[in-house]
Protein backbone atom coordinates (compact mmCIF):
# COMPACT_ATOMS: atom_id res chain seq x y z
CA UNK A 1 0.00 0.00 0.00
CA UNK A 2 1.31 3.45 -0.96
CA UNK A 3 1.64 5.91 1.89
CA UNK A 4 -0.78 8.82 1.72
CA UNK A 5 0.46 12.32 1.02
CA UNK A 6 3.87 11.11 -0.10
CA UNK A 7 4.87 10.34 3.48
CA UNK A 8 7.44 7.60 3.89
CA UNK A 9 10.46 6.83 5.99
CA UNK A 10 13.93 6.82 4.52
CA UNK A 11 17.40 5.88 5.63
CA UNK A 12 20.33 7.15 3.59
CA UNK A 13 24.03 6.50 3.70
CA UNK A 14 26.76 8.22 1.72
CA UNK A 15 30.13 6.48 1.81
CA UNK A 16 33.48 7.36 0.24
CA UNK A 17 36.87 5.70 0.44
CA UNK A 18 39.86 7.92 1.12
CA UNK A 19 43.24 7.69 -0.54
CA UNK A 20 46.30 8.61 1.53
CA UNK A 21 46.76 11.86 -0.37
CA UNK A 22 43.19 13.10 0.15
CA UNK A 23 42.13 15.59 2.77
CA UNK A 24 39.24 13.97 4.69
CA UNK A 25 37.65 17.39 5.30
CA UNK A 26 37.47 18.09 1.55
CA UNK A 27 35.87 14.71 0.88
CA UNK A 28 33.37 15.29 3.70
CA UNK A 29 32.55 18.74 2.28
CA UNK A 30 31.92 17.18 -1.15
CA UNK A 31 29.57 14.65 0.44
CA UNK A 32 27.70 17.33 2.36
CA UNK A 33 27.39 19.36 -0.87
CA UNK A 34 25.07 16.62 -2.12
CA UNK A 35 22.75 16.80 0.86
CA UNK A 36 20.01 19.25 1.70
CA UNK A 37 19.20 20.48 5.17
CA UNK A 38 18.55 17.90 7.83
CA UNK A 39 20.17 15.98 10.64
CA UNK A 40 23.04 13.74 9.62
CA UNK A 41 25.67 11.67 11.39
CA UNK A 42 29.30 11.57 10.23
CA UNK A 43 31.68 8.69 10.92
CA UNK A 44 35.30 9.12 9.86
CA UNK A 45 36.99 5.73 10.07
CA UNK A 46 40.42 4.94 8.74
CA UNK A 47 40.14 5.04 4.98
CA UNK A 48 36.36 5.69 4.81
CA UNK A 49 33.93 8.51 5.54
CA UNK A 50 30.26 7.71 6.06
CA UNK A 51 27.42 10.21 6.34
CA UNK A 52 24.03 8.83 7.34
CA UNK A 53 20.59 10.25 8.02
CA UNK A 54 16.96 9.31 8.38
CA UNK A 55 15.77 12.75 7.27
CA UNK A 56 14.09 13.02 3.89
CA UNK A 57 15.12 16.68 3.90
CA UNK A 58 18.70 15.53 3.28
CA UNK A 59 17.59 14.26 -0.14
CA UNK A 60 16.06 17.58 -1.26
CA UNK A 61 19.22 18.80 -3.01
CA UNK A 62 19.60 15.52 -4.91
CA UNK A 63 15.93 15.71 -5.92
CA UNK A 64 16.30 19.33 -7.10
CA UNK A 65 19.45 18.53 -9.07
CA UNK A 66 17.82 15.60 -10.84
CA UNK A 67 14.99 17.92 -11.86
CA UNK A 68 17.12 20.96 -12.77
CA UNK A 69 19.69 18.97 -14.73
CA UNK A 70 16.89 17.12 -16.54
CA UNK A 71 18.20 13.67 -15.71
CA UNK A 72 15.12 12.36 -13.88
CA UNK A 73 14.44 9.64 -16.47
CA UNK A 74 18.05 8.43 -16.42
CA UNK A 75 18.05 8.50 -12.62
CA UNK A 76 14.80 6.55 -12.49
CA UNK A 77 16.19 3.86 -14.81
CA UNK A 78 19.34 3.63 -12.70
CA UNK A 79 17.33 3.41 -9.47
CA UNK A 80 15.11 0.68 -10.90
CA UNK A 81 18.02 -1.43 -12.15
CA UNK A 82 19.98 -1.03 -8.90
CA UNK A 83 17.13 -1.62 -6.46
CA UNK A 84 16.92 -4.79 -4.43
CA UNK A 85 14.23 -5.41 -1.85
CA UNK A 86 13.76 -2.21 0.12
CA UNK A 87 17.05 -0.58 -0.86
CA UNK A 88 18.85 0.94 -3.81
CA UNK A 89 22.56 1.69 -4.18
CA UNK A 90 24.01 4.08 -6.75
CA UNK A 91 27.32 5.82 -7.35
CA UNK A 92 27.87 9.57 -7.62
CA UNK A 93 30.85 11.38 -9.13
CA UNK A 94 33.10 12.69 -6.36
CA UNK A 95 34.66 15.52 -8.38
CA UNK A 96 31.24 16.84 -9.41
CA UNK A 97 30.16 16.65 -5.76
CA UNK A 98 32.93 19.10 -4.80
CA UNK A 99 31.01 21.67 -6.88
CA UNK A 100 27.64 20.62 -5.47
CA UNK A 101 26.63 18.81 -8.66
CA UNK A 102 24.83 15.47 -8.54
CA UNK A 103 26.35 13.37 -11.35
CA UNK A 104 25.31 9.73 -11.59
CA UNK A 105 27.91 7.06 -12.39
CA UNK A 106 27.24 3.72 -14.05
CA UNK A 107 30.75 2.42 -13.31
CA UNK A 108 33.31 3.12 -10.59
CA UNK A 109 35.92 4.28 -13.12
CA UNK A 110 33.68 7.20 -14.17
CA UNK A 111 34.87 8.97 -11.02
CA UNK A 112 38.71 9.02 -11.12
CA UNK A 113 39.16 9.35 -7.35
CA UNK A 114 36.46 6.77 -6.73
CA UNK A 115 32.73 7.38 -6.47
CA UNK A 116 30.62 8.39 -3.54
CA UNK A 117 28.26 5.51 -2.83
CA UNK A 118 24.67 6.38 -1.97
CA UNK A 119 22.46 3.75 -0.38
CA UNK A 120 18.78 4.45 0.25
CA UNK A 121 16.47 2.23 2.25
CA UNK A 122 12.72 2.58 2.70
CA UNK A 123 9.67 0.46 3.41
CA UNK A 124 8.17 2.29 0.42
CA UNK A 125 11.14 2.33 -1.96
CA UNK A 126 8.94 2.79 -5.03
CA UNK A 127 7.35 5.87 -3.51
CA UNK A 128 10.78 7.21 -2.59
CA UNK A 129 12.04 6.71 -6.16
CA UNK A 130 8.88 8.37 -7.52
CA UNK A 131 9.42 11.33 -5.21
CA UNK A 132 13.11 11.70 -6.11
CA UNK A 133 12.49 11.54 -9.83
CA UNK A 134 9.16 13.44 -9.77
CA UNK A 135 7.54 10.49 -11.51
CA UNK A 136 3.79 10.71 -11.93
CA UNK A 137 1.41 8.06 -13.20
CA UNK A 138 -1.00 9.52 -15.77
Amino acid sequence: MRPRGGEFSVSLELRASLSRSEDPEKVLKAMKNLLGEGECRVVNETGTITVSSSSRRCLERIREQLRDRRVRSAARRLFLTRSEGGSVSIMLNRQAATKGIVALCNREDESPLGPIYLKLESDHLGTLMDWLTAYEVW
